[in-house]
This record gives structure tokens, sequence and C-alpha cells, in this order.
């Protein structure tokens, strides 16, 4: 298959082969890929060793790059990992981390290094790319460092549970639900709601309270977010992730553009790529919080899996942005719905 097509992406020539990208990346361990220790907390601290890097994180449809150094490492509950940073801003949940290579590729003639960490079914759930800012020497000893004993190839790999089909509205405690809504403090206790309730994203948003509090709006919408923030100089924040791992920019978009059926933001430290027709739904939604309303726009796929939330940027204990507030005002009247106040 990679002989055939040599361009095609590893990730498209395992969809294509019908196995996980770990299993056909595995096929190289002890060539061109090297089997590291799944250490992954102790390799992840020892990455600012390597300078400025490229940081990856995907899901199936959007594609999210950062260029930076890692730095300022913390752990919280329920073992998630946090870098908190200017550049590399990432939400880690290491119960899906499974397995890790240091892998050696070509690319535009050029010899390519990275880290790849993968998902106990196989999926890649982050990858590290040497930049040419990077420190090679370092990335060498970090090689070195947590080599696995065991470099022979292929990987074993085990599916995880089907995800629980949603519950019928009728039997979800709307109300219930609504009230706590309305009383979030933080916009991260969302995610538990959904838990408590036994609910997905979408249905949440549909069975949302009363007064605009999740609307539904076209699926143009992100492009034109990304232009009239590219155009007014509004810095955003833009999260992208995958079931182990969320990542953040922060900061202003400029060079937007439209290629091979993706829309792109190709800046010089930030490179977005989003399959735009994969979008199945865009949501305006709008949570509380001791700070004040803070609103996203939500972008889903035809299984309802999340694939980008764009935010105004903001920090804890500062109001959301009034340019911001506008901005998605704008999008909901042509809409024909109006922002609540």
């Amino acid at each position: 298959m990679l002989v055939r097509e040599p361009g095609l992406r590893i990730r498209n020539a395992a969809a294509k082969l019908r196995v996980s990208e770990v299993e056909l990346l595995s096929t190289r361990c002890g060539d061109t890929v090297q089997r590291l220790k799944p250490e992954m907390k102790k390799i992840l601290q020892d990455v600012g060793s390597l300078g400025q890097v490229m940081a990856l994180s995907r899901n199936e449809n959007v594609v999210h790059e950062r260029y930076g150094i890692y730095s300022n490492f913390s752990e919280s509950r329920g073992n998630i990992g946090l870098f908190v940073s200017e550049d590399i801003d990432l939400r880690i949940f290491f119960q899906y981390w499974a397995s890790v290579y240091a892998v050696k590729e070509q690319s535009h003639g050029m010899t390519r290094h990275s880290l790849q960490f993968f998902a106990g079914d196989g999926m890649a759930i982050h990858k590290i790319y040497l930049s040419g800012n990077s420190n090679e020497a370092a990335y060498k000893r970090l090689v070195e460092k947590y080599l696995h004993p065991d470099q022979e190839k292929g990987q074993e790999v085990q599916a995880y549970p089907k995800e629980r089909p949603e519950i019928p509205d009728g039997e979800v405690k709307v109300d219930a639900f609504r009230k706590s809504w309305l009383a979030l403090k933080d916009t991260h206790d969302f995610a538990g709601l959904l838990t408590r309730y036994h609910l997905s994203r979408v249905q949440a948003l549909r069975l949302a309270p009363s007064g605009g509090y999740a609307v539904s709006v076209e699926n143009s919408t992100l492009r034109r977010i990304f232009t009239e923030a590219s155009a007014l100089e509004l810095p955003i924040m833009v999260f992208v992730g995958n079931r182990g791992i969320v990542q953040i920019h922060t900061g202003y978009v400029h060079n937007l553009l439209d290629r091979d059926g993706w829309y792109n933001v190709l800046d010089p430290k930030f490179n977005l790529h989003v399959k735009e027709d994969a979008i199945s739904e865009s949501w305006i939604v709008t949570k509380p919080g001791t700070d004040g309303k803070v609103t996203s726009l939500e972008c889903f796929d035809s299984k309802g899996n999340l694939l980008v939330q764009i935010f105004g940027k903001r920090k804890p204990g500062i109001p959301e942005r009034k340019d911001w507030r506008e901005l998605v005002g704008r999008v909901l009247e042509e809409n024909k719905i109006l922002l609540h106040e």
C-alpha cells in the first residue's frame, strides 16, 4: 500500500488496510521506528529539553498543530496531565495512553523525527515533531533513555467498548438538568453535567435551557468566525481533541486558505486543518460562570463527535471579551436569533 501510494499518509493507509495506525507503524519497528517504554508522564516531562517542537493532536476531521516548548507540566485529579503555557497548552487524559514510538521518516526530501503516542485501540493520540529549532542531541538522549527492550514488529490493540447510545429524551430529568446548567460556576464542569444526566453532548444542547443557551447555526459559521477574527485582529481560543487529549491555541489567526477539501489556518506558530464537509451540526453555546457567561462555537460530525470548539480569548477571573460577544451576536442575528442578555 505505501509502495503503491508513496504520498499516502499513514493514517489513511491504515484505514485502507483496515488496521489501526499503530499496527501499521509498528511493522517498521527495529528499522525506522523504535518502541519506547510507556512511561508517558516521565517522557512528557523530558520533552522540554528538545526545545521548540511541533505538537500535533487531531480527531478524524480536524488537525491542530502548535509550535512551541513544552513547559509547566502538572497533574490534577483523575489521572489528568496539564501543560499550560503561551504556546503548548494541553489537557491530557492518561488512562487512554498505551504505547509510544520514536519515528524517523522522509517527508518532501527531508528526514523528520517524532515521538508518537497511541491509545489502546491503536488510535494516534498525540505526536511531537522536531522542528528546525529543536535540539536533536537531546532527542537522541531521550530515545536512548526510554528505549524499550522489545523491538519486535507488531503491536497488540484492543477495541474500546462502544459508547452507550443516547437515552430517549423522555427519560432525561430535563428540568433538573436545565437547573444544573444554569447553576454552573465553571465551563469545565459541563462534562461532569453530561455524565451526571447520562447525556451525549449534542443531546444536551438540544435540551438546553431556554433563552439562547444553545442555538443551532449554519455549518459555515466556523469559516465566518475565523474570517472575522482575522479581519478584526480578535484573539480566539481553538480547542481540538480526541479521547486522550485536548490541544488549545490561544491567539490570532491570519492566513486562511482552502486546499483539497480542507479549510486551513496556516500561521507561523499555529496550523489548523478542518475537513469542512464533515461538519454535520454547529451550535453557539453559552454557559454561566463566576466571571459571567462564556460563549463558544461547537462543531460536530454526523456521529455526534465534537470536532472543534472556538472561544474568545479569556483567562479565569476575566469576563468574556466584548468584541467576541459582538461577533457571536452578529452570527446569531444572521441565523435570525438574537443573543440573550
